[in-house]
């Protein structure tokens, strides 16, 4: 059934025999990347070992069985242990997202809505900054352009994991949160207690691991400088230090005010462009994909509203796989993870039923 375990139990003791040369810890991006695929092929071997484990137990039950009932007695049990230890395996054997183990770089932009949008932008961002605190990643604020009442117009940050394991990477579980959030409140601003309905756009890029991954021409950037501003466009710097990027060839224009020196903003804006440009290619991959490689889940169609955050009710409800729960508040102080547990349930799901169509 897992004819193409051999290979990947081969492969882990390549890549174990490749961690031990020197040569590999000089490079730190090639270590970084033989490190990921260490971690995640060991996880395969591991539960094959566990699979191969569970067969033989159930085996030699078998056999002592037909001498004595008390090992017959044992058999559903290791029947049911041997059923879960291959259905792991088979779900490990889903061809992942290479992408997964990458940090990534979150922007949260006001939406429909005015001003309500963008304080729940403001709450957006508090809600992955306590998700990431909750999964020990650290967080940096990029650049941020606040709104009279405290809220964001747009905001931007980047999470960094710490784990080689591309099943915790940082993407492997915040890409499913792009596109449009819609929220449902009492804004503070509404003086007659009725309820409103603003949405808040959320766009997800992994981000570069080296700069030398993805290649830019100078030539093929414009870059302006201007005055930093803050709420209500007010000057808030003397010195042109903040920073537009235009990079021609895709017309992706990057804008850094949030550092002091000009320099600051410009690698700032620099760290963001590469991320762009790397799902810019994602994009394409995924385009020329075959159906048991596209996700449904997590499309790149930024416009999709995915979730509704009901705040009278304290309901929170994503429209992609149909989870809803009663617990709005929590899920606002960073307890994402059932939610997007079942965004990785629905696409693996996806993803078996696509290579179940094509035979494999």
């Amino acid at each position: 059934m897992f004819d193409s375990v051999r290979a990947l139990i081969d492969e882990h003791r390549e890549v174990q025999i490749e961690l031990s040369d020197p040569a590999v810890h000089a490079d730190p991006a090639r270590a970084k990347r033989v490190n990921r695929r260490y971690a995640e092929l060991s996880r395969i071997v591991a539960a094959h070992d566990a699979w191969v484990a569970a067969s033989d137990d159930l085996a030699a039950a078998r056999d002592l069985a037909r001498e004595d009932d008390a090992f017959a007695e044992e058999v559903p049990a290791l029947e049911e242990r041997l059923a879960e230890t291959q259905e792991r395996l088979r779900r490990l054997l889903i061809p992942r997202d290479p992408d997964d183990a990458r940090d990534v770089i979150m922007e949260i932009k006001q939406g429909e809505g005015g001003a309500e949008s963008a304080l729940f932008a403001a709450d957006l961002l508090r809600m992955y900054l306590q998700y990431a605190a909750s999964k020990g990643w650290k967080t940096e604020l990029l650049e941020r352009n606040e709104s009279d009442l405290g809220g964001f117009k747009d905001v931007q940050v980047a999470i960094k994991g710490s784990s080689t394991d591309p099943s915790q990477g940082v993407w492997a579980h915040l890409k499913y949160e792009g596109g449009v959030h819609r929220v449902q409140r009492v804004p503070a601003t509404e003086s007659q207690g009725r309820i409103h309905t603003s949405t808040t756009g959320v766009l997800v890029f992994p981000e570069v691991d080296e700069p030398e991954e993805i290649h830019i021409d100078q030539n093929d950037l414009k870059i302006d400088v201007f005055r930093s501003s803050g709420p209500g466009g007010q000057s808030v710097n003397t010195t042109d230090s903040a920073v537009r990027i235009t990079h021609l060839p895709t017309g992706i224009v990057v804008s850094m005010q949030n550092e002091k020196s000009q320099l600051q903003n410009r690698e700032a804006g620099m760290r963001v462009l590469r991320a762009r440009l790397l799902a810019k290619q994602q994009e394409e991959r995924d385009a020329a994909a075959s159906d048991a490689r596209r996700s449904q889940i997590r499309g790149m169609d930024r416009s999709e509203r995915i979730r509704t955050y009901n705040f009278p009710e304290n309901r929170i409800a994503d429209h992609r796989t149909g989870y809803k729960a009663y617990n709005l508040d929590q899920v606002m102080d960073g307890a994402l993870e059932p939610i997007i547990a079942s965004c990785i349930a629905a696409d693996e799901e996806e993803r078996l039923a696509a290579l179940g169509s094509d035979g494999n």
